[in-house]
């Protein structure tokens, strides 16, 4: 089917009490994976290119990789520019088809952030693509690198939800980006303070160090979108290890790859079914 918009998945998972998983892929077999696992859950799906994707893959294949996985599938496909600080950058995936894009302003001031996130929703909205920003930091970098963590406060989030009238807002409540191990100790009474103040799907970044029986619960609040990186990378990585650590031998790259792909096809249909978004196609 055709791509979709964000708020074509994301306002009924608000609405419903669940959220809809979404996935950074960096290769065509990771990115075909997470269609696999949503659509054996019929679960809605957001393929998410982060920076590390775009420059390994560029804007062009990025997102002719989407449009052919959705338009061979039946579930409801987002292509999402993931943690795009550059304008330029956000306005060319508009034109190249992207339904989706994150501008990413949380290392501006506030003041900064507002302004560059305001251009991006004006332009963005006029062409029918929705808008994720973000307020407040998540500890890390996508890639892993140290960043200072500075929670979100609520009073701030609504008054930059109101200036840039967002489709979805990410916001820092305890998880860091790139954690390999669950230990991420969510500040749940922050959850509920934005949950009670914002009108907005929100966004929780960094989930692969939060443990399950947290994501179940934080799935029913309003936040609405989880985006699931670390993890994926993880599985398809040491499955590809153990496979050449059992089969040294091995010169099949196809049956190695596949292999490593049905490895992320069982992580995505796990974390489709804490977030409780399977069967809401």
């Amino acid at each position: 089917m055709p791509l979709v918009n964000l708020n074509d998945v994301l306002i009924p998972a608000y609405n419903g009490g669940y959220a809809v998983p979404g996935f950074n892929f960096h290769t065509y077999e990771d990115a075909e994976a997470i269609v696999k696992g949503a659509e054996f859950l019929k679960s809605p799906v957001i393929l998410m290119a982060s920076g590390s994707c775009i420059r390994h893959l560029g804007l062009d294949l990025s997102i002719e990789i989407v449009k052919y996985l959705a338009k061979n599938t039946s579930i409801p496909v987002v292509a999402h520019l993931d943690h795009a600080t550059d304008i330029n950058l956000i306005f060319q995936a508009m034109a190249k088809g992207f339904t989706s894009v994150m501008y990413d302003g949380s290392l501006l001031d506030i003041e900064k952030n507002i302004k560059n996130t305001k251009l991006v929703v004006k332009v963005a909205h006029a062409l029918g693509i929705n808008v994720e920003a973000e307020i407040g930091r998540v500890g890390k970098s996508e890639e892993g690198e140290e960043a200072k963590e500075i929670l979100t406060d609520p009073e701030i989030a609504k008054n930059f939800f109101d200036a840039t009238q967002v489709d979805a807002l990410a916001v820092a409540v305890g998880t860091a980006h790139a954690m390999q191990k669950q230990e991420a100790n969510i500040r749940f009474d922050l959850v509920e303070m934005l949950s009670n103040i914002l009108n907005v799907p929100l966004v929780l970044h960094g989930s692969s160090g939060v443990k399950n029986e947290d994501l179940i619960r934080i799935s029913k609040t309003k936040f609405s979108k989880v985006n699931i990186g670390t993890i994926l990378k993880t599985v398809y990585i040491e499955k590809i290890r153990e496979i050449l650590n059992d089969n040294p031998e091995l010169k099949d790259q196809i049956k190695l790859l596949e292999s490593a792909a049905n490895a992320v096809v069982e992580t995505v249909k796990e974390k489709i079914r804490l977030l409780g978004s399977d069967n809401k196609v």
